[in-house]
């Protein structure tokens, strides 16, 4: 396991940069994966739990006690992952290609394997919006070869945005990406952004007044620069996106505004602790921390129908 620190490195890239810092160093919480994902921060327990997915185990940082256990091993290849609003973690199984919930009772539902009689291609991120309804993306990472999962045929010919409600079930909302992967809502929850990792595109599209149709077509905000994974939105709707250079930050109109550089190619990324302002990040090997002067996004609170 690990305590090593490393510099912390922010390179600003536009004057809207300025006032978002944070510790001189980050922590390196855990050094033994090979390739981490699917960070998400239970305030409840007050611990992350993390995926190592070519090692088929599912990991847990313990944030009072700084221990690394393994949670779950064999674990079914799962990727993404993120926390209901009622304290449940929903997350991405590629193995078995499913979006699953572990109940409070300890066990798992699943939530979708399969569309319109076909197999989904390998879940790989997903968020869970106020209204309960849980949304993911599916491309064909996990099942491309044996390392992320089952070499297996893609069975739907698209790679898409889903949506599940209770009331309508699963609904594929956007089919027109060639790679989704990471997504997020604006902080209203009126905008879904999704990265497209082959593209190198970040995404942005209306939600209000979707309900069981499609998306409409999105604007593309990013496109061109370095290769995207997964995102998690601050407080005032910035964007903080997982690259092959560390941690990209974004305006929500699209203007970079600055750059926390990592050693590795990041994949995800999560905001926990008590304030919300402790930015953890999966980087292929390691498992990092640093607490920076922004807080990421809080989740609205609806009535459920």
């Amino acid at each position: 396991m690990a305590s090593d620190r490393i510099p912390a490195l922010f390179e600003r890239k536009h004057a809207r940069f300025e006032g978002i810092r944070g510790d001189s160093e980050l922590r390196v919480l855990f050094d033994d994966g090979r390739w981490l994902e699917g960070p998400a921060y239970s305030p409840q327990g007050r611990f992350v739990l993390f995926s190592d997915i070519p090692n088929d185990r599912v990991l847990r940082y313990d944030e009072v006690s700084g221990r690394v256990d393994v949670w779950e091993h064999p674990a079914g290849f799962y990727n993404g992952r993120t926390v209901d609003p009622q304290g449940r973690f929903v997350s991405c199984r590629q193995g078995d290609r499913s979006v699953v919930r572990r109940e409070h009772d300890g066990s798992t539902s699943v939530v979708a394997d399969s569309y319109d009689g076909h197999r989904l291609n390998s879940p790989n991120d997903v968020v869970v919006r106020s209204d309960g309804s849980v949304w993911f993306t599916d491309p064909t990472y996990g099942i491309q070869s044996d390392y992320e999962g089952h070499r297996g045929d893609e069975e739907l010919g698209s790679r898409n945005v889903y949506r599940w409600s209770a009331d309508a079930g699963l609904i594929a909302v956007c089919t027109t990406l060639t790679q989704p992967n990471g997504l997020a809502f604006s902080p209203d929850e009126s905008l879904l952004y999704v990265t497209d990792s082959e593209r190198r595109t970040i995404t942005v599209f209306a939600v209000d007044g979707v309900d069981d149709d499609r998306l409409a077509p999105g604007r593309e905000l990013v496109s061109g620069e370095v290769a995207f994974d997964g995102l998690r939105i601050d407080t005032v709707g910035r964007l903080w996106v997982a690259t092959t250079e560390g941690i990209h930050v974004y305006d929500p109109d699209g203007t970079v505004l600055g750059l926390l550089r990592l050693p590795e190619t990041a994949a995800n990324l999560e905001f926990g602790g008590p304030q919300r302002n402790l930015l953890y990040i999966t980087a292929t090997t390691r498992l990092y921390v640093i607490r920076v002067s922004v807080e990421g996004a809080k989740r609205l609170q609806r009535s459920h129908r």
